[in-house]
């Protein structure tokens, strides 16, 4: 092991001096067959191949302190901090502690390289663009407000829905607890993409106030601009009857008369499957971009903001409408089952794109 050991320090004494240049006249060494450290002048180096110890001319003073018969010794007396043989090793033990430091350094910055690309990738991977952000695009652009503008009712006991919608005259009117959960997922989604948005209410709200910003329609019979604004689509609401508003509360298809969608009567209001529109279309009337989520009852309202603000939904719709969804007008037709008063999953019945 002692061997092992001087054998090593003589190797890195002479890597040392061979890779680095230094200028000092006194060079260490360490004879084969001794563990006593030298301090030889440059200039009295002997030629590694005539290397004689007995002839080397030794001028540290510690060396001469040191008894010849110490040389001959098969193991080295034991050191201390201050003996000389200690003392030659610094400049090994310092090359050594380097190339440590400098190996540690590298390792350490691979590492940082790594956690920060991991972290650039996983970034990029949270925000990767999917279909909502391609249905809300238009919506948005150059918007820093939106105008949420909901419909409002007035209790009803001898109504199919056990309400009627509020007209002006109404001083206080109110939101079903599923439209006011449509209009929290709506404005969360809105205000997540860093615009504000403004709440008002069909019954009060003038169409000078809808042409100034992008609108979203929440509400279908319940909203009087969702019926006038859907009016010339494609897919619309019926209009209501005054004689027996819910008997014809139906969603129509302009292109083929014989179809229409609207809610059992025969059932229970709670139990009846609901449908809804989701519609997003520039408007001739505001001049601007409005998207309506709006449904024969509350619950096609829910379901229909569920599905504006889902990225499974939307992608689902983006697979019918096709490569230009961000682009052009869309309609869709939704339908959703209804138990015990509570909404459930929407799915797609009808789309159409111009």
């Amino acid at each position: 092991m002692v061997r092992y050991t001087a054998g090593e320090v003589r190797k890195r004494l002479q890597l040392y001096y061979s890779e680095t240049s230094r200028t000092s006249q006194i060079r260490i060494s360490l004879p084969a067959g001794s563990y006593i450290p030298e301090f030889l002048h440059e200039q009295d180096e002997p030629d590694v191949a005539g290397d004689d110890a007995s002839s080397r001319v030794v001028h540290s003073p510690e060396a001469d302190s040191v008894s010849p018969t110490s040389v001959e010794s098969p193991e080295p007396r034991p050191a201390s901090h201050t003996d000389a043989g200690v003392t030659s090793t610094l400049p090994a033990a310092r090359t050594i502690a380097i190339q440590k430091r400098l190996v540690w350094l590298a390792l350490t910055a691979i590492l940082v390289i790594a956690i920060v690309a991991g972290v650039r990738w996983n970034s990029r991977a949270v925000y990767l663009r999917t279909a909502v952000d391609d249905f809300w695009e238009p919506v948005l652009r150059d918007q820093h407000t939106i105008v949420i503008c909901t419909g409002s009712v007035v209790f009803a006991q001898n109504s199919f829905t056990g309400v009627h919608t509020a007209g002006k005259d109404i001083d206080y009117p109110f939101v079903s607890l599923q439209n006011a959960s449509a209009i929290a997922q709506l404005s969360g989604r809105l205000e997540s993409s860093g615009v504000t948005t403004r709440l008002v209410t069909s019954a009060t709200v003038p169409l000078t106030d809808l042409r100034e910003h992008s609108v979203m329609l929440v509400g279908g019979y319940n909203n009087q601009w969702t019926l006038r604004l859907l009016e010339p689509l494609r897919f619309h609401f019926s209009p209501d009857s005054i004689e027996s508003p819910d008997e014809i509360r139906t969603i129509a298809d302009r292109l083929q008369p014989q179809m229409h969608w609207e809610r059992d009567h025969t059932l229970p209001y709670s139990n009846a499957d609901d449908y809804a529109l989701l519609a997003r279309f520039r408007d001739a009337t505001t001049d601007g971009w409005v998207v309506a989520v709006a449904g024969l009852g509350r619950n096609g309202t829910e379901a229909a903001a569920q599905f504006a603000t889902s990225p499974h939904y939307m992608q689902l719709l983006r697979d019918q409408a096709g490569r230009d969804f961000s682009s052009h007008n869309i309609e869709a037709v939704l339908k959703v089952n209804v138990i015990d008063g509570k909404t459930g999953a929407p799915t797609i019945l009808a789309v159409h794109v111009w």
